[in-house]
């Protein structure tokens, strides 16, 4: 057979395909557009995300923003949320930093037959598609049992978070379903930092003053608070149990040095990389209606929660975990 004949061959598949992909094309129109949703955006845990992101961009070919307020502002994650909506978007991803605020908008924007996932926090209240994410109470089980372990199951503990966030609510129900099994250790306080991490400071900074031996343990169920802890023992030169969220490069240096005990590790990363994937396959694979309960129906094309995992990083692990991380957002 001719060289050329063979050619044609092999190429004749190739511009068959041609008006439908593209030889080694992909199915995207360029017009398609996905957005990520979140508050906090320059925090380490956010860059991970944005990491993930622009890896399945890439690999799918597809144009993505990452969007919503430097500092801990739901409102202004709102407003971001609603602009997203606006430029009539392919999909979007978001982690809801107040749940409540943001059913409507949610709602709306699944009406307008845009396909909405939550990622790292979720609104179960509203029509999201599912959530994907860590699963919190697992999360705090890990971390009161790693508390109990450290405190040799007696202690007083004081806990950081931010009451409004469902995720949150979720740690801080693990953690007091772990500490059930240990009537010896007490939560005496749970301080809302309300996403400033001055407040996480001064706390402890007060409680070392005032109150340190009655103070044993300090839990954090977010990722802002523990660094401020740990430099707050360290110039005062003061041991304490120390149980941090998430890989705040601070956080992690801390535990290096010996000031923070272990943190639970989540996988942000993974959540929008994951979540980027699934939203633009419900764009392409539509189901229908969009706005219907999927949670409660026995035959659902889509499950209601991913649960990407967590990981416990203690001085024992930490340098893999940084070498893990580093050469994941070099990629």
């Amino acid at each position: 057979m001719p060289r050329s004949t063979e050619l044609l061959k092999i190429l004749a598949p190739c511009a068959i395909m041609i008006p439908i992909l593209g030889c080694g094309g992909s199915l995207h129109s360029a017009d398609e557009k996905f957005y990520l949703i979140s508050t906090n955006i320059q925090l380490p845990y956010w860059k991970a995300a944005s990491a993930g992101l622009a890896k399945g961009a890439i690999q799918m070919h597809v144009r993505t923003e990452f969007a919503g307020p430097d500092n801990f502002d739901p409102k202004a994650e709102q407003e971001a949320f609603r602009k997203a909506v606006a430029a009539k978007p392919t999909g979007i991803l978001i982690s809801a930093a107040d749940p409540d605020l943001l059913k409507a908008d949610i709602d709306q924007a699944i009406a307008q037959g845009i396909p909405v996932i939550t990622i790292d926090s979720d609104a179960p209240s509203s029509k999201r598609l599912l959530f994907i994410g860590t699963d919190n109470f697992k999360a705090g089980q890990m971390g009161g049992e790693l508390l109990a372990k450290q405190l040799k199951g007696k202690g007083n503990v004081v806990v950081f978070s931010m009451p409004q966030q469902a995720n949150l609510k979720e740690r801080l129900r693990g953690y007091q379903d772990a500490l059930a099994n240990h009537p010896q250790i007490k939560i005496t306080e749970v301080v809302d930092i309300k996403g400033d991490p001055r407040i996480a400071f001064d706390k402890t900074m007060d409680i070392l003053k005032n109150g340190a031996a009655k103070v044993d343990a300090f839990a954090c169920l977010e990722a802002v608070a523990c660094p401020e802890v740990a430099d707050v023992l360290e110039r005062n030169k003061t041991d304490k149990v120390v149980v941090a969220m998430d890989t705040d490069p601070r956080t992690l240096e801390w535990i290096q040095k010996g000031r923070i005990s272990a943190t639970i590790g989540q996988k942000s990363y993974t959540m929008a990389y994951y979540g980027l994937k699934m939203v633009d396959d419900l764009f392409h694979n539509k189901i229908t209606p969009l706005d219907a309960n999927w949670a409660q129906d026995s035959f659902s094309p889509i499950p209601i929660f991913v649960d990407t995992g967590a990981t416990l990083i203690d001085k024992s692990n930490v340098d893999s975990f940084l070498k893990a991380r580093d050469s994941a957002q070099s990629q």
